[in-house]
């Protein structure tokens, strides 16, 4: 049943599963044996590695004490979730990218919503293939050229799910510094902050410039992306943007600190017709 790996999702799951037994003062033992597995299923479940059966989970929640429909129905809803993305064969198995990239794009092609906070670069889904290849230029990790080119093409591809039947709903507050910095120089700065112009008219996405005038903002530390799968929040896993690479966030409470962070940063920012306003007289500068 699906692939035997361990997601994203799966291991939120399990993490929720692993704290509502800590909480029931159940040891692995007594959700084995409540489900009639063995304790290595238990671990295996707790830990993301396989899929989960809806009666599993309404079993292991009895054995816990969880009553309430709402958080039963929430587990359901992430078990539902995992399932899905775990017999996913989507385009982006073979695409370029290492690290969390590939789980990253398989996450966002079955999300509802993403919340993205940007303090350096024009995010992802707003990208012309002409600023991704100038960031790739500028990485310097290329012994050819050419072998950005795929990384473009993947960088393309991703941006359909804002046109898509069901679009992606995208909201992205991006700091100032990342409009005005010119990223393979005027030309292609110019036509980058066209892009976002005609990008932002879409019904499904909203943007909001973070301006330099806001000073210090409660998401200074560094850029992420709130993935959100369901109107409900406590199903959000968010992934930090590092140097040298990305992590997940996968704790309902640690990812709800992020959603409060984006929201009062949010708050600080220009509201959308005056971001645009500034992203037109800043393309107009170039």
């Amino acid at each position: 049943m699906g692939n035997r790996a361990s997601t994203v999702l799966g291991r939120r799951l399990g993490g929720e599963l692993l704290r509502l037994r800590d909480a029931a003062g159940k040891t692995q033992h007594q959700a084995a044996q409540s489900i009639s597995a063995t304790n290595s299923k238990i671990v295996k479940m707790e830990q993301g590695w396989v899929p989960m059966r809806d009666p599993d989970i309404r079993v292991l929640c009895e054995c816990y004490g969880v009553e309430e429909p709402k958080a039963v129905a929430r587990l359901l809803e992430l078990a539902k979730l995992d399932r899905e993305r775990r017999k996913a064969k989507g385009w982006w198995q073979d695409a370029p990218g290492s690290g969390s990239l590939p789980e990253y794009i398989a996450m966002e092609d079955v999300a509802s919503h993403i919340r993205n906070w940007q303090s350096s670069l024009v995010p992802g889904l707003f990208q012309t293939p002409e600023y991704t290849r100038a960031l790739g230029v500028t990485e310097g990790a290329w012994e050819d050229p050419e072998e950005i080119e795929p990384l473009v093409q993947v960088k393309q591809m991703r941006q359909r799910r804002l046109l898509d039947e069901h679009p992606l709903q995208l909201y992205a507050v991006v700091w100032e510094a990342a409009l005005r910095q010119q990223v393979g120089g005027p030309a292609v700065m110019r036509a980058q902050l066209e892009h976002m112009l005609e990008v932002a008219k879409l019904p499904n996405v909203r943007l909001q410039v973070l301006p330099f005038r806001a000073g210090a903002h409660p998401c200074i530390a560094g850029p992420f992306s709130i993935i959100s799968f369901t109107e409900s929040e406590a199903l959000d896993v968010v992934q930090t943007d590092r140097v040298l690479g990305s992590a997940w966030v996968e704790n309902e409470l640690e990812s709800a600190k992020y959603s409060t962070l984006f929201d009062r940063t949010a708050r600080l920012g220009l509201a959308p017709r005056d971001s645009v306003a500034l992203i037109d007289n800043l393309r107009k500068e170039m």
